[in-house]
């Protein structure tokens, strides 16, 4: 069985995951696969395509007075690109996967795994505990937000561990990246966002052990100390989506500047971002700001979402995701022992 990346057709770029062969013909990746492991249906068949979509576009956090906003933007490159949207974990967190979310197999109608889709049955489960990551606590209880990212690296590793030739992703260019934002009760307002890479050994000829290593936590906010209050972005492709929404701002974006003179309110949020005091906006005024701004800057059909983290109302749509049409495809069957976003391997 082989694996595409959809991922060819960005203009001007071209930038692709990796080079392999599909049935002789030259595509973006191949790999072995071992029906007992990833499929259980009998259509699974040597050589047959899989393919990962991709979430792909950018996520802009704003903290502001009361509430952290979060709108995302799709980058539609190809058809069957997926928009990055926010999945409420709790009431007061919500993670966006970027990056390689959907994999399936057209041939058999088999979907592999669905990532966006796996976090909201999981996380209802997870205990709210201050998730400051600790470094040189190996083995000790995870925070909740290590909790959350590790599991998501088992359930990658469900699916790439079956990859079994050389793969070349572009460097530094991570095959997932997950931003979490989330209000913890005693601390406040934290984001971060954590990627999830591809590590290869050889093993004989050109078979090759394809695994996710722990992935890597990087915290956003709270900035530190002197650093400006202001909104975040996470790009991906990464740098495909350039200037993110905060340089438009200070490079004055036409269609920015044009927003920020409708109106007094517009014209003192806008200010207020670029002096760095996102935090002192009131949620009401943010909202509005952020949501016509994203409606400005999309590209055409592109699909956006806009939800709100309140510190005390919990999350909420502000613009919700479209409804997706449902594809013809059956969930593929996982192993009883399996690990999951709720159960990482090893526990």
């Amino acid at each position: 069985m082989s694996l595409l990346f959809r991922r060819a057709a960005i203009p001007s770029l071209h930038r692709i995951f990796a080079l392999a062969l599909l049935a002789g013909v030259a595509s973006l990746l191949s790999f072995s696969h071992d029906p007992r492991v990833l499929a259980q249906n009998p259509s699974d068949q040597p050589g047959e395509e899989v393919i990962a979509n991709l979430a792909a576009g950018r996520v802009v956090v704003a903290v502001v007075k009361d509430a952290i906003l979060i709108a995302t933007v799709e980058n539609p490159f190809e058809a069957q690109t997926h928009p990055p949207i926010p999945v409420p974990l709790s009431g007061d967190r919500a993670g966006v996967i970027l990056g390689a979310v959907d994999w399936f197999s057209p041939s058999s109608k088999v979907q592999i795994a669905r990532l966006d889709h796996d976090l909201p049955h999981v996380h209802g489960h997870v205990k709210a505990e201050g998730p400051k990551l600790q470094a040189g606590l190996e083995g000790a209880e995870a925070t909740d937000i290590e909790f959350v990212g590790e599991g998501l690296g088992d359930r990658l590793n469900e699916v790439v561990k079956n990859l079994h030739a050389k793969m070349e992703l572009p460097q530094g260019e991570p095959l997932a990246q997950l931003v979490i934002a989330d209000v913890v009760p005693g601390y406040g307002p934290e984001v971060w966002h954590v990627d999830y890479s591809i590590e290869q050994l050889p093993q004989r000829g050109d078979y090759w052990e394809t695994r996710v290593p722990r992935p890597r936590f990087l915290q956003d906010w709270p900035p530190e100390k002197d650093q400006p209050h202001t909104l975040i972005e996470f790009d991906y492709p990464p740098g495909v989506t350039t200037p993110t929404m905060l340089e438009m701002l200070r490079q004055k974006d036409p269609r920015l500047e044009k927003l920020s003179n409708s109106d007094p309110v517009m014209s003192t949020v806008a200010a207020m971002l670029l002096k760095g005091i996102s935090n002192k906006i009131a949620t009401a005024d943010a909202t509005q700001f952020l949501r016509a701004a994203v409606g400005a800057i999309s590209p055409p059909n592109a699909r956006e979402t806009v939800a709100a983290i309140g510190f005390q109302t919990g999350f909420a749509w502000i613009l919700p995701p479209p409804n997706e049409p449902k594809p013809a495809l059956q969930q593929k069957e996982r192993p009883a022992d399996a690990p999951t976003l709720l159960k990482p391997s090893g526990n």
